[in-house]
């Protein structure tokens, strides 16, 4: 494979969750750490300051499960598209980019947000919450209340627009759970929309 690692044997390697699409953060590559990544399915990168290489999450569980490797067109930049465990900054934020210069509101980035809160429910299940509920319960369960959620929706519409927001909410939240549970990020869900409005 010809990558172009840079004068020291480097090369950026930026890490992506694969479900939600969100950036995590972005380190450094040599050729030994990618064979190790390549080989064991773990994050490996090479740490400039130490001078050494270094598995992510190895003292602190927060592991970096590798689902795919790419490599940019002008191949000096690699794309790890990964399952994080916990989290990925060191801080205790999930994502490295946490420090907002200007954010636009839209609703991919409040469907990325939901769907990455409840796939963290999912991964780290909090005694008591609805989430955990629905998703012990199964899929039967989740499908039970959209359809309840769904004629709420229907309710809410005939009465007032308040109710249909809250209502409609609600529909996104169990709507959101479903695709958790069945592993489709909303980015499939966009893209399919993308292309019939095409």
């Amino acid at each position: 494979m010809d990558i172009k690692y840079d004068e020291s044997g480097l090369i950026p390697a930026i890490a992506q969750d694969v479900g939600t699409g969100q950036v995590l953060m972005l380190a450094y590559m040599n050729e030994e750490s990618l064979k190790l990544t390549i080989e064991t399915g773990y994050a490996h990168y090479y740490s400039r300051s130490r001078k050494e290489l270094w598995k992510k999450g190895e003292t602190s569980g927060n592991l970096q499960e590798v689902k795919g490797i790419y490599l940019d067109c002008d191949r000096d930049t690699l794309l790890l598209k990964i399952n994080q465990v916990g989290v990925a900054c060191h801080t205790g934020e999930y994502s490295c980019f946490y420090n907002e210069v200007k954010a636009y509101d839209d609703i991919d980035n409040t469907l990325n947000e939901l769907y990455k809160v409840i796939m963290d429910r999912k991964i780290n299940p909090v005694e008591g919450s609805y989430t955990k509920y629905l998703f012990e319960e199964g899929l039967d369960k989740i499908l039970k209340k959209i359809g309840e959620e769904a004629s709420e929706v229907i309710i809410g519409a005939k009465n007032n627009k308040e109710e249909l927001i809250y209502e409609t909410c609600d529909l996104i939240y169990h709507m959101t759970v479903l695709l958790v549970n069945e592993g489709i990020s909303p980015g499939e869900i966009l893209e399919q929309l993308s292309s019939r409005r095409k």
